[in-house]
């Protein structure tokens, strides 16, 4: 057999072509009693949009940006033997810390763990970290909302609330992902300049999304964690229910673009965002994906950069890539940002 640049099929037989069809075709025959299944179970518009999507010819997974994935421009640092403190926080049903942690590790910063019931005893602690990163998991199993106990859990108990505003106020570096993407939208009255930030909810599909995306970085983003990284369009993969941004008036969204407030969109393979699914996971308008807050410091983002920091990890990686993923520079970057 030999490999065909224009997505057909051809079985031959000497010089006899027995058989010809092309792959989209084929696809659809292959998936055609999942997509039947789909329709009924889940929201009937995803299931088409993903239905059709077989009849493409792009490449579902694609990968551009400016910046040279191999470079470690942390590593004069690291070299310095200092590595600044940071709080890997989780909470009951979390389970994203390990993945955190390592890849703040390789980054050059000292992770720490830091559970929850270790604020509550002493919410003080958190003056003696430099930045902080809330996991990704299934926070009380999500049944109060995504994110939404885990939040309470802050906002209820004034102690704990009082540090994290405290915190938030500081020159610190923050990170949600997922989850704590989820439970940052929940506390975003003690979050600088977060009046138009949404609150996190059901995905569009009706179903929990686990799969790889496309995401683009703004143009025009201004954050020490995306530095150098504007415009690239990379893969990361979701893991949520509720993903989908949903906002207290229809000019919020708006106000997010106009203030440099996006970090991340969803993207097709062509790299322009996208509210088709499964593209999009969750139908987030306009393609949301990613927040930013505090004059960039603080980044929420419902994809899972921490989960492909190495290249390895990536269910598909680009010809280019070497040891590292592309997503660990917004690591590096964070450790640049400290000094």
């Amino acid at each position: 057999a030999t490999v065909r640049s224009d997505q057909r099929i051809a079985l031959r037989q000497g010089d006899a072509e027995l058989f010809v069809s092309t792959r989209a075709a084929l696809e659809r025959l292959w998936a055609e009693a999942s997509y039947r299944m789909q329709r009924r179970r889940d929201e009937q518009t995803c299931a088409d949009e993903e239905f059709d999507a077989l009849e493409t010819e792009t490449p579902a997974l694609t990968f551009a940006a400016d910046f040279n994935v191999a470079e470690d421009i942390a590593a004069p640092l690291i070299a310095r033997g200092i590595r600044p403190r940071l709080a890997v926080l989780r909470e009951q049903g979390v389970n994203g810390q390990i993945e955190m942690a390592a890849a703040f590790h390789r980054a050059g910063f000292e992770a720490v763990d830091v559970h929850m019931t270790d604020l509550m005893a002493n919410p003080n602690q958190l003056r003696t970290f430099q930045a902080l990163a809330a996991c990704g998991g299934f926070s009380y199993g999500d049944v109060l909302g995504g994110g939404g106990g885990w939040a309470k859990s802050i906002l209820f108990e004034n102690r704990v609330r009082d540090a994290f505003a405290a915190f938030f106020q500081r020159d610190t570096l923050v990170l949600g992902v997922c989850n704590g993407c989820q439970m940052f939208a929940e506390l975003k009255e003690l979050i600088p300049d977060t009046a138009h930030w949404p609150r996190f909810v059901g995905n569009r599909s009706e179903r929990f999304e686990a799969r790889t995306v496309l995401v683009r970085v703004a143009n025009d983003c201004d954050s020490p964690w995306l530095t150098g990284m504007a415009g690239a369009v990379l893969p990361v993969p979701v893991a949520h229910g509720e993903g989908r941004a949903e906002f207290d008036s229809d000019s919020d969204l708006a106000d997010l673009f106009s203030q440099r407030a996006v970090a991340l969109q969803y993207a097709d393979a062509n790299g322009e965002p996208t509210e088709r699914y499964p593209f999009n996971p969750n139908g987030a308008e306009r393609g949301l994906a990613g927040l930013l807050a505090a004059d960039g410091r603080v980044l929420a983002t419902m994809p899972h950069p921490e989960r492909v920091f190495r290249a390895v990890q990536n269910s598909w990686q680009h010809e280019s890539w070497g040891e590292d993923g592309p997503w660990l520079r917004l690591f590096r970057n964070a450790r640049v940002a400290l000094g």
